[in-house]
């Protein structure tokens, strides 16, 4: 009882600070070197006991330093003095599948390396450690102002952004230069009101040490995902390999675990509603300042065609991938990404709609009309915006709609297209080393390619494309040839090209080598030449809206940042490291109250059904090991209880999977891999009430490693 009235005097304190606060604390993707006055003192009295210095501290050792971008796609925290990595199952899925083959499926039955020389190397993983972030807004704007000197004509509002693309690319070579070694990337916040360049360090050495199972590190699946309450262990091991000096060094038997300058303390005292719980990682693209009609487009063109286009794709490939384990492994990499921005697009647009996403936004603009209104000095820089925004959006809404489902299409869903327009760029006389480089890469395509589904693919999806894009000023040639010889018969079409090609598999080099004239007899590659030049159209035909768009919301961002300047801001996410701070908490949706963890016992409920749906299938070992009920030192210590996944309300978005989830002490207590679908439009606009983090729970985590994989020696580094 005692418990239970601490408990509320704590949420009733937090949710006064909370109200007190002029932004709302749960909210924000922090960038850790300008984490403000205000920002601490609300970190503090949550329950953060870590100083911002502690934090980040580029001169010195801080929690910065065990937290890496994971691959350039996820995040991902060092755990040991041994250079031991942990981040998502699923963000270790491409590189687990790579590793699988039909004689040793590690992606179906999981893997746990006994001994180091038992750790696999996965080609193209990396690790990146940020060693600081600096501003460089100066240098970037002096640049582009030594070009508007040289351009008098040029107007910034029809600012050509590869000049400032190439303005950000020789500010890099600059910092790249003064620190050799070290790769920098500029990157632009506030919607290119400030440009900032990070330093990072690069090991390309890792191996994979331990995955679960698939079916228990994606369990839930494509039902499951997005959704709480799931039950997951989404978790694999790797580990950071280094030269003898410590420094980064391509893959070799000499190399040794990296000895890392700082690793996360594992925790296993567990939590409760009310406790600090903060992210570090690197989301990757929020657009939280984006217009109204900014999200009006996103919702009925840039999201629909990934929903439409992706639907119809992995109707496709799921009756191959079921009726075939090799087809299964060679996708379920590219299904697993494929579907997931695919459901993720249909929860963003129902949220946006049940939460009035729009009509708030439309409210915000109302009130900086307002503030800038009667002021002359503020009209003239703002009193345009809204005006050329509608107008923009509006004159490219046909070119957008064509270009998303073109994208989806073309580039992203009819996989012949890549291998036929690697060979349309490779030179008769190609000399040795593009050559190999080039082999290699037909190779890594072929591994994982299957030219029967691909055929199939490209009928229903080039018949698809006809009919959602009815202007034939965005068809591709390939339409006039299945018109004039297959009379409009995409299926005819595609099984024809595909009987004639040789870009089916990895000999396709070779016979373009010895036979020059297939250049031009070679359907693929004829289909290949026409995309590239159909893109360039659609792009141009939103050229100098977009310009103009890009221009106003930057504006747009800037009005509010000077009507609001009271309130600490965060820029969009654009996968930088960024901080997330709050703490845990269930949640009420649609008259439904949600716990604010899964247990055990959950999981085995949904095993039972395995049966009915798919995603729900578990080994035997799994559900009697789960079914005994002995967690041991797992257990939590308050409820006694395995608890699986938990929610807090930090703030996250794609790229944050893998995130170390820490406690007020800077200790690690799960790791961050999902979004709930009442707040699925989080991207777009932060809902304080809905907007949910899940996170699969440390001990969890331990608990597998330990009692399922027998690692002691894994429990041992990690001094549990």
């Amino acid at each position: 009882m005692t418990h239970n009235i601490l408990s509320m005097k704590k949420l009733l304190f937090l949710s006064l600070l909370l109200c007190s606060m002029a932004s709302r604390a749960d909210e924000g993707m922090w960038m850790l070197n300008r984490i403000d006055q205000k920002t601490a003192e609300v970190m503090k009295g949550l329950g953060l006991q870590l100083s911002p210095n502690q934090l980040y501290n580029p001169e010195g050792e801080s929690l910065k330093d065990c937290v890496v971008d994971f691959c350039d796609f996820c995040s991902g925290v060092v755990v040991s003095p041994e250079g031991l990595v942990f981040t998502n199952h699923h963000c270790g899925f491409g590189g687990i599948q790579k590793l699988s083959t039909p004689e040793d499926d590690i992606l179906k039955n999981g893997f746990a390396a006994k001994s180091y020389e038992e750790e696999r190397p996965v080609e193209g993983f990396f690790v990146r450690f940020l060693e600081r972030t600096e501003e460089c807004t100066g240098r970037v704007m002096r640049a582009m102002n030594e070009i508007y000197k040289a351009n008098p004509h040029v107007d910034a509002k029809t600012l050509d952004y590869e000049k400032l693309d190439s303005v950000m690319t020789a500010v890099e070579r600059e910092y790249t230069k003064q620190n050799p070694g070290r790769y920098c990337l500029v990157k632009s916040y506030f919607e290119g009101n400030a440009y900032y360049v990070s330093i990072y360090k690069v090991y390309n050495d890792v191996r994979l040490v331990f995955t679960p199972t698939q079916t228990l590190g994606k369990f839930g699946g494509d039902t499951d995902n997005w959704m709480w309450p799931p039950q997951p262990c989404d978790f694999s091991v790797f580990r950071i390999y280094a030269d003898k000096n410590g420094e980064p060094a391509e893959y070799s038997k000499e190399n040794v675990p990296l000895k890392p300058k700082r690793y996360a303390q594992v925790s296993i005292d567990g939590y409760q509603p009310g406790d600090y719980c903060m992210t570090v990682g690197y989301p990757g693209s929020t657009s939280r300042y984006m217009s109204s009609w900014g999200i009006r487009e996103r919702v009925e063109d840039r999201n629909v065609s990934t929903i439409q286009v992706r639907g119809k794709k992995q109707e496709v490939w799921k009756r191959w991938m079921d009726k075939d384990r090799v087809i299964a492994l060679k996708y379920a990499s590219k299904w697993a990404s494929s579907s997931n921005y695919w459901k993720n697009s249909i929860g963003m647009n129902k949220a946006i709609a049940d939460l009035n996403v729009i009509g708030q936004k439309q409210k915000l603009e109302g009130q900086i009309r307002q503030w800038y209104s009667g002021r002359e000095d503020l009209q003239r820089r703002f009193g345009n915006v809204f005006g050329e925004l509608e107008k923009s959006y509006a004159d490219c809404q046909e070119a957008v709609h064509a270009n998303g489902f073109f994208n989806e299409t073309f580039m992203r869903g009819i996989e012949i297209y890549r291998v036929a327009s690697m060979l349309n760029r490779t030179p008769q006389d190609i000399g040795d080393e593009q050559q190999k480089s080039t082999r290699e890469n037909l190779e890594y395509f072929f591994k994982d390619y299957d030219a029967q589904l691909d055929e199939e693919t490209m009928g229903v999806l080039l018949q698809n494309y006809r009919e959602q894009v009815p202007n034939k000023r965005y068809w591709p040639d390939c339409y006039k040839t299945i018109d004039e010889k297959f009379g409009g018969d995409c299926k005819a079409y595609a099984h024809d090209l595909f009987s004639r090609t040789i870009c089916k598999d990895a000999a396709c080099l070779d016979k373009l080598l010895s036979d020059s004239t297939l250049r031009e007899k070679d359907p693929a590659l004829a289909y290949a030449q026409t995309i590239p030049d159909m893109a360039q159209s659609i792009g141009g035909s939103m050229r100098k809206q977009s310009q103009t768009i890009r221009y106003n919301e930057r504006m747009l961002t800037q009005a509010l940042m000077e009507m609001d300047q009271e309130t600490p801001h965060y820029s969009d996410a654009n996968f930088s490291m960024r901080l997330s701070y709050g703490f845990i908490q269930d949640y009420t949706a649609q008259g439904r109250h949600f716990d604010y963890y899964t247990s055990a016992q959950s999981l085995l409920d949904k095993a039972a059904k395995q049966t009915e749906i798919e995603d729900y299938k578990l080994e035997p070992d799994i559900v009697r090991l789960m079914g005994q009920g002995d967690w041991g030192r797992y257990a939590d210590r308050r409820t006694k209880d395995m608890h699986l996944c938990f929610i807090s309300n930090n703030d996250i978005t794609g790229g944050n999977s893998g995130s170390p989830m820490f406690n007020g002490k800077g200790e690690l207590i799960g790791l961050a891999f999902d979004g709930n679908w009442e707040a699925m439009s989080g991207d777009i606009s932060f809902d304080r009430d809905l907007q949910r983090c899940i996170g699969v729970d440390i001990r969890f985590v331990l608990f597998l490693i330990d009692k399922w994989g027998h690692a002691d020696r894994l429990i041992r580094e990690l001094g549990i």
